[in-house]
């Protein structure tokens, strides 16, 4: 079927709040491009929103999942396990930078991850209060909507969410957030909603994701620490986006030297078969009773596979620092396009995990969303994926593949530079 013939059924058949304002079918893929069901190219910037670190259908994973369709496909690991699940566990133990020895318990999404986060870490301290962060983002199961840090379109629809979570700021200087204020606000909320003795955790996003891409400072995330100490409360850190090599770590945790308690995990970690992951320290992983974590599908047969193929993958073919370097090439761009566009600003990032927003007014910061949209409709017909994001919803970000090569990602990065003197012009057109 073709793109117009598939719409069709899309229009009259796929729930409006779920189906895709795009009208192009992904066919095929590879790599860092697809083609769609007219046979268009077109080269992904998205990376299915930061699924495909690795790459459309690495040969090693594609492998790894036929292998394992030849041998199980399903039973239900509670009902009868199976070697990959507990060597998907034994390797994210040994990887995974949690306090002590680490547990694993798999599922099958970031946001059923964060479920399970709370749940763990609230049968490990006896309390239920969660405390998370301005601009966070953790999925969209009621739980999970109610911690987010940012309303539409995530809970706009949806009514009452569950009780028991309170917001603090998370430290963005760009947008008159200091560090110092964030912690103040953070020890506020203990001291007049969140009381100590009766709160489990406190949940963050080392680089918040959908808010931005924007990175906590090594001595907030430091002091997180602390204060979870001193209350004993659990630290959780959501790895969901910024995990599996993003940042030019394999977790962004770890360019600060913080263990957490808990870290969630999905996404790259599998290169798109559906699966995540909950990393624990031992006491608290063991925290709840039998048979009180896990789901009919969760770490199933093929997706364990293709998790320890990404992992091999990681140690063969040097990612991190494959991701590290593209992180300079974009940052690189990015200060060239800050020289180029009024309303190119603050690009950033650690490792790959790399970001702009779009302004009318640089020496305010006054976020441009209309252009970012704008943009990202543009360089869609021009045969680039893009994505926007932010509280503001100005933030492009950049989540192509980590494996792209140079001439793909050039000739992607052109289509922006091009998009964006159709849309505004440069400087030097400006003043000719």
């Amino acid at each position: 079927m073709n793109n117009a013939e598939l719409n069709e059924l899309k229009q009259r058949y796929v729930a409006s709040g779920a189906a895709s304002p795009a009208t192009q079918f992904a066919d095929r893929a590879e790599n860092a491009l697809v083609w769609d069901a007219d046979g268009n190219r077109i080269i992904d910037f998205a990376g299915g929103i930061g699924v495909l670190n690795i790459g459309h259908r690495h040969p090693k994973v594609v492998q790894a999942v036929k292998d394992q369709l030849d041998k199980v496909m399903h039973t239900c690991q509670t009902v009868m396990p199976y070697e990959g699940y507990v060597k998907v566990a034994e390797k994210l133990s040994q990887v995974t930078p949690v306090r002590g020895h680490a547990k694993v318990m798999l599922a099958n999404s970031g946001a059923e991850a964060l479920e399970n986060a709370v749940k763990v870490a609230r049968a490990a301290t006896g309390k239920n209060n969660v405390i998370c962060f301005d601009g966070g983002y953790h999925g969209r199961t009621f739980m999970t909507m109610a911690m987010n840090g940012k309303v539409a379109p995530y809970a706009t629809d949806f009514g009452s969410m569950p009780g028991n979570v309170f917001r603090a700021p998370y430290p963005v200087p760009y947008h008159g957030v200091s560090e110092d204020e964030a912690l103040r606000g953070l020890k506020m909320a203990l001291k007049t909603d969140a009381n100590p003795k009766d709160t489990a955790a406190i949940v963050l996003e080392p680089v918040l994701g959908e808010g931005g891409f924007y990175p906590a400072p090594t001595s907030f995330l430091k002091a997180i620490r602390e204060i979870c100490d001193e209350h004993g409360m659990l630290m959780i850190v959501d790895e969901v986006q910024s995990g599996f090599g993003r940042t030019g770590k394999l977790f962004a945790i770890e360019h600060s030297g913080v263990e957490p308690d808990i870290i969630t995990m999905a996404k790259s970690m599998a290169d798109g078969m559906p699966i995540s992951a909950v990393v624990g320290t031992d006491k608290h992983m063991d925290a709840s009773g039998p048979n009180s974590l896990g789901g009919t599908y969760t770490g199933s047969p093929v997706s364990c596979a293709a998790t320890l193929a990404v992992l091999e993958v990681f140690e063969q073919e040097n990612i991190l620092e494959k991701s590290q370097a593209l992180g300079d090439k974009l940052a690189k761009r990015f200060a060239q396009w800050q020289q180029t566009f009024d309303c190119v600003d603050n690009g950033r990032n650690m490792g790959a995990m790399a970001a702009i927003d779009l302004v009318s007014d640089a020496a305010n910061h006054t976020p441009d969303a209309d252009l970012a949209g704008a943009l990202c409709k543009k360089a869609r017909e021009k045969g680039l994926i893009l994505l926007s994001c932010g509280l503001y919803g100005n933030t492009i970000r950049f989540l192509m593949p980590v494996t792209i090569e140079d001439e793909v990602l050039e000739e992607g990065l052109a289509i922006v530079e091009e998009s964006l003197k159709e849309l505004v012009g440069s400087k030097s057109a400006a003043t000719a």
